[in-house]
């Protein structure tokens, strides 16, 4: 689940694969992309039964990344300072430490299913009203239909908990859509910045790293890294650091390039089914019937959502 904006400046690419073209290349990228995303949700929902607490796993989520990426960061630093204080906080806040403790927290008192179909899920509905509040036009056609199925997923998800009032799973729905709508306040910053990924995961990761660990210094979120698990931080280190934090934007860039936008966000919609899948087989979370109604209509809203409407062309033209 990671936005990235290309510019001029691209990474390194990997050499060609021989035998595989290079749309298969950026296929395969992209389905493992898929596959770490579908890995965030379950660590969001396997962190409540964790010997880390939220905080340990931010620390690892933000300063992997840093440690990998220090010398090409440090290449980058006059970029980075260059950056204007505006799309830096949406940066900051959109993908930070508010959305990554919103994602934890909501999923510990969900389902993975819940994080993995509502945090993707949601992003292009807030997304659109973000461009409306901005100005621009109105989603119409197949993008307005995309949106609506959207909306009716997420209702079928939390319909039998809102008519029980399940407190617990509602205020765990509350919370992921605004870590939701945090992620698409990313989105949208990351269009306002002229940043390769690799930059942009520094722009991220550098004050994330920063607030979090005053955060814990300082006593306001506890720690429980001394007394971890050696398995249960390497979990964390392999999904949250290097698999989300710097595989995910780097994968998701190489597939934009070869693939192109529209069909990374199709392929990529695949996500909150794979997440339910996994939780199947890997947490014991079985799909209930809001689930199996929920997730199916997310995924086609995501995939709607995301086509380009077509260019009527004028008959004077």
């Amino acid at each position: 689940m990671a936005a990235t904006r290309t510019t001029e400046r691209r990474p390194v690419e990997p050499p060609p694969v021989r035998g595989l073209s290079p749309r298969a290349v950026g296929m395969a990228a992209l389905l493992l992309t898929v596959a770490i995303w579908a890995a965030f949700a379950l660590s969001a929902r396997a962190l409540s039964t964790s010997t880390l607490l939220p905080a340990d796993a931010a620390l690892l989520r933000f300063g992997v990344p840093l440690v990998v990426l220090a010398p090409a960061l440090w290449r980058r630093r006059r970029r980075l300072a260059a950056v204007r204080p505006g799309p830096a906080l949406k940066i900051v806040c959109g993908a930070g430490v508010p959305f990554f403790l919103a994602a934890m927290y909501g999923g510990s008192l969900t389902s993975a299913a819940f994080v993995g179909a509502i945090v993707p899920g949601m992003v292009p509905l807030f997304v659109s009203a973000l461009v409306v509040a901005g100005g621009k036009s109105v989603p119409r056609g197949t993008q307005a239909a995309g949106l609506a199925l959207i909306v009716a997923g997420v209702a079928a998800l939390v319909w039998r908990h809102l008519t029980a009032l399940d407190a617990d799973v509602l205020l765990g729905t509350g919370t992921l859509l605004v870590a939701s709508g945090l992620w698409a306040l990313y989105t949208v910053g990351l269009r306002e910045v002229d940043l390769d990924p690799v930059g942009s995961i520094g722009l991220l990761c550098l004050p994330s790293l920063a607030v979090i660990a005053l955060l814990t210094l300082t006593g306001v979120l506890p720690s429980g890294l001394a007394h971890a698990t050696g398995s249960d931080i390497a979990l964390f280190l392999v999904v949250q650091g290097l698999g989300v934090g710097l595989c995910a934007g780097l994968l998701y860039a190489f597939a934009i390039r070869r693939l192109g936008p529209e069909r990374s966000a199709t392929v990529g919609s695949l996500s909150p089914a794979v997440v339910v899948l996994l939780a199947t087989l890997l947490l014991d979370e079985p799909p209930t019937a809001p689930v199996l109604v929920g997730v199916p209509l997310i995924t086609l809203g995501v995939v709607l959502a995301n086509r380009r409407p077509r260019t009527e062309v004028s008959p004077d033209a």
